[in-house]
């Protein structure tokens, strides 16, 4: 991911949590991303409506709008590092992930909200470098249609995984949303649906 849409996932997952003021600063701080480019990103937001900008903070209004407007800019298919086929179950796929990675996409809507609109085949995971190597050992490499892609991984993303602070090894909801609605998959819109009714956007 570049460094306006790390920004748009710290505002999205926080906001969840229930934040609802930030600061520039506070973001290059927390992110180490210069304060030029949070600039961007939240001029950005502001021109949608989805943040009012004070004198020393901003706020999101929209977090619907967020979300469409970081989806519509995402390239899943330019994060992706590692494509392979595993003729095993997706539980079992799922299962043999080590440690080191951040399920998205199905498999993190499942682990999230223990429920799976439609049935699903594909894993998604974004790995840290050490994640990669485990899985390319585990899986191997297969050419045929894959069903497991590993995704790039930024800093902030990594460092998460390593702490194992995320719930369920899974993105938050807010980039699970971007993230599905990224992929092709026919059953996709069935967990966006399913996903946006749960977050009221």
């Amino acid at each position: 991911m570049n460094r306006r849409e790390i920004v748009y996932r710290e505002v999205g997952c926080e906001y969840m949590d229930g934040r609802r003021s930030f600061t520039q600063l506070g973001l290059s701080e927390s992110l180490g991303i210069s304060l030029s480019a949070i600039n961007a990103a939240v001029s950005s937001l502001k021109e949608i409506n989805a943040v009012r900008v004070k004198q020393r903070s901003f706020e999101v209004i929209a977090l619907d709008r967020l979300l469409l407007y970081w989806a519509t800019h995402r390239s899943l298919r330019k994060d992706i590092i590692y494509q392979t086929r595993a003729d095993l179950p997706v539980t079992e796929i799922e299962r043999s992930m080590p440690d080191e990675v951040a399920f998205t996409g199905y498999s993190a809507y499942r682990f999230l909200f223990n429920d799976a609109p439609a049935d699903y085949s594909e894993v998604y995971v974004y790995a840290t470098d050490e994640g990669v190597g485990d899985i390319k050992e585990r899986f191997g490499r297969n050419d045929r249609i894959p069903n497991i892609t590993v995704l790039r991984c930024d800093s902030a993303l990594a460092s998460a995984i390593k702490r194992h602070s995320l719930k369920h090894s899974s993105v938050c909801a807010a980039q699970l949303f971007v993230d599905l609605w990224n992929m092709g998959e026919w059953y996709a819109k069935d967990y966006i649906d399913a996903l946006s009714k749960r977050l009221d956007i």
